[in-house]
């Protein structure tokens, strides 16, 4: 068993990751690196959506492949972790938010596809994924939290992700209709991961950092460069804190998958 996990800007390798080898995986949908090692003492694999120097922007990330990579590789569950814009102004900068659930309306890769494997009728895994109770695994989200509070480090319990398409940014407008629908943070890569996840029944669960507040969530006060380039720098130590407090956990307590996957050959 190994736990997967995915992590975005300012992120690009975890702290403390142990006996970390990168391997090339082949998949369907392309070629991914994936770091194999231990972390807290728990076999683990690592996936760095924009890779060394952030090679790849949003818009260039492979969802399908790094997904499909860990699945192949006996990923049990899959963190998500991603530096994010909070549309909620009462969230403090440099804080942490355990998503319950998801805005990601346009279900699109960053190619303008649709967000599925299901891609050929008649496919033998072909089906529908069926989101009751929310797309993020309890489990997971209940080991975040708890090693957030263990740790010391302030993170809300739940709140609805927005993913929004980039590689721009958004304007007032735009962050205000996510605002509307009671979206609390933003980022553009964490709607893809938490779809694909949920269509091979992978247990998934995205943690956001605070980095920044959206365009106009401050009225006049954007949030300056220098801060924005501090906390991304600190990011790194932070989520590395919480894996390890996250991963023994999971290993002791295997989490489920969200929802329920009707696949019409079973069916």
């Amino acid at each position: 068993m190994s736990i997967g996990i995915i992590t975005g800007s300012g992120t690009y390798a975890l702290p403390g990751f142990e006996r970390a080898q990168a391997e090339p995986v082949r998949t369907p949908f392309g070629e991914v690196e994936v770091s194999r090692g231990e972390y807290a003492g728990v076999a683990a694999l690592h996936v760095s959506r924009h890779g060394a120097g952030h090679a790849r922007l949003s818009n260039h990330v492979a969802h399908r492949a790094n997904i499909w990579a860990l699945h192949e590789l006996g990923a049990s569950a899959v963190i998500g972790c991603t530096a994010c814009g909070a549309v909620d102004p009462t969230l403090p900068l440099g804080s942490l938010v355990v998503f319950d659930d998801l805005h990601f309306s346009s279900n699109r890769l960053p190619d303008g596809t649709l967000c599925t494997f299901f891609t050929a009728p008649g496919d033998r895994l072909r089906g529908h994924w069926i989101l009751h109770g929310g797309p993020f695994a309890q489990g997971i989200r209940a080991a975040l939290l708890a090693a957030a509070a263990t740790a010391g480090h302030p993170a809300r319990d739940g709140g609805t992700y927005g993913h929004v398409d980039g590689p721009r940014f958004n304007t007032p407008t735009e962050i205000a209709q996510l605002a509307s629908c009671g979206v609390v943070a933003v980022s553009q890569t964490g709607g893809p991961e938490t779809v694909l996840c949920g269509e091979l029944e992978l247990p998934f669960a995205l943690i956001g950092f605070v980095t920044d507040y959206a365009n106009e969530v401050k009225p006049g006060e954007p949030t300056p460069v220098a801060r924005l380039i501090e906390l991304m720098g600190s990011s790194p130590a932070i989520f590395a804190e919480l894996l390890r407090g996250a991963l023994p956990r999971l290993a002791r307590e295997p989490p489920t998958a969200a929802g329920t996957v009707y696949r019409f050959e079973q069916g």
